[in-house]
């Protein structure tokens, strides 16, 4: 089965290289470390003109109506510059959801804004001294006086000041249930610090917010199940954006190796430095394999549909963490300072090792999803 991407998925991957050629690759991420989000928001603005945003949303509501292996190529080149932002939650995660659970009310009103790049949503997950699982979310929403009352924290929330509208996954009496949120103000952001400065987390605090029936995605009390299904198309695009990113660091280690020199010859032909450089890319072309595969299943009824995306996932993060740790040893001590990309990749690749699951979550997951 061939999975190599169409001519014109490779010539719009062409157009994505060309716009971060002039943003000169990791300035983007390096600007947003510094707090400066304008790079960002101007390449977003960008690639929103290009349609990169309708890309999974239907004809119906404004979007081009393609599939999950349609976004690969700016997936994979945003991860070879390592450019942070939510596009991924909002396009892989969010439209999904309001495709397979939304009502025609909230189709009609978020699928066409986010088609036009006005709408990007983040994700709250994740609450302080919780793990990433179903027993995990414990945000309380509770009916009062016959009001659905949403009171909590959610912490680490990525660009949680910079999107206009929140995915929150709350827990109501009935169970895990999924909310939109898009009036920021009656919620309090504060900033946290973090290793990723380029993904700007934030803690998001919830006092008294009214939800209404209208913000409630899919069946309450099923959001688990639901959130499920959105993380199925997520994983597959971090796969492909990890993909990208691996490809920077194989290459980075590749050019360094041939032009730093010790004892009169280029390190890279030395015997270790050799087979280091050998295995990444080996590593690189497998993961890119299973990432084609996985973004081709995840639109599909296959029988290995889960075990497939999960395996990708997995594969990539744990090959993405060797290929950056590698890379800084192939640099030796410049590879250690601000100057050189290398420690940006190392961050961005521990940064998703444990991001909306860990990969000992998701092994499990595969493991289940074939029946061991």
């Amino acid at each position: 089965m061939d999975f190599s991407l169409t001519e014109d998925q490779e010539m719009f991957r062409t157009q994505i290289k060309r716009i971060l050629e002039k943003y000169e690759y990791t300035k983007i991420t390096r600007d947003a470390m510094k707090g400066n989000t304008l790079s960002l928001q101007t390449f977003m603005e960008t690639i929103g003109e290009m349609g990169v945003q309708a890309i999974p949303v239907p004809e119906k509501y404004d979007g081009l109506g393609l599939g999950a292996l349609d976004l690969v190529p700016t997936y994979e080149e945003m991860g070879k510059s390592l450019v942070p932002g939510t596009l991924m939650e909002t396009l892989s995660i969010v439209v999904p959801l309001l495709k397979k659970y939304g009502t025609d009310e909230q189709k009609e009103k978020y699928l066409p804004q986010i088609a036009s790049g006005e709408t990007v949503f983040s994700i709250a997950a994740i609450e302080s001294n919780r793990d990433f699982s179903e027993l995990g979310i414990q945000l309380p929403l509770v009916e009062i006086d016959g009001k659905l009352i949403l009171n909590g924290v959610k912490t680490a929330v990525p660009l949680g000041k910079e999107v206009n509208a929140l995915l929150v996954i709350a827990r109501a009496k009935e169970g895990v249930t999924l909310i939109v949120i898009e009036n920021m103000d009656e919620i309090h952001i504060d900033e946290l610090d973090s290793f990723e400065e380029a993904e700007q987390l934030a803690e998001v605090s919830f006092h008294q917010v009214e939800i209404f029936p209208s913000q409630i995605l899919g069946e309450k009390g099923n959001g688990w199940k639901q959130l499920e299904e959105g993380l199925l198309y997520f994983n597959a695009a971090l796969s492909a954006y990890l993909v990208g990113a691996m490809n920077t660091v194989v290459n980075m280690a590749t050019e360094y190796a041939k032009i730093r020199e010790q004892f009169g010859q280029p390190i890279g032909r030395f015997q270790a430095v050799k087979h280091s450089i050998v295995d990444m890319k080996v590593n690189l072309d497998i993961a890119k394999s299973l990432s084609y595969y996985a973004n081709w299943v995840v639109d599909s009824e296959e029988n290995d549909r889960e075990a497939a995306i999960y395996n990708a996932r997995t594969y990539a993060t744990e090959k993405f963490i060797q290929a950056a740790s590698n890379n800084i040893q192939i640099h030796g001590g410049i590879g250690f300072t601000e100057e050189i990309d290398c420690h940006l990749f190392v961050k961005r690749a521990r940064y998703y090792h444990h991001y909306l699951g860990s990969v000992t979550y998701y092994q499990e997951k595969i493991a289940d999803a074939l029946g061991w």
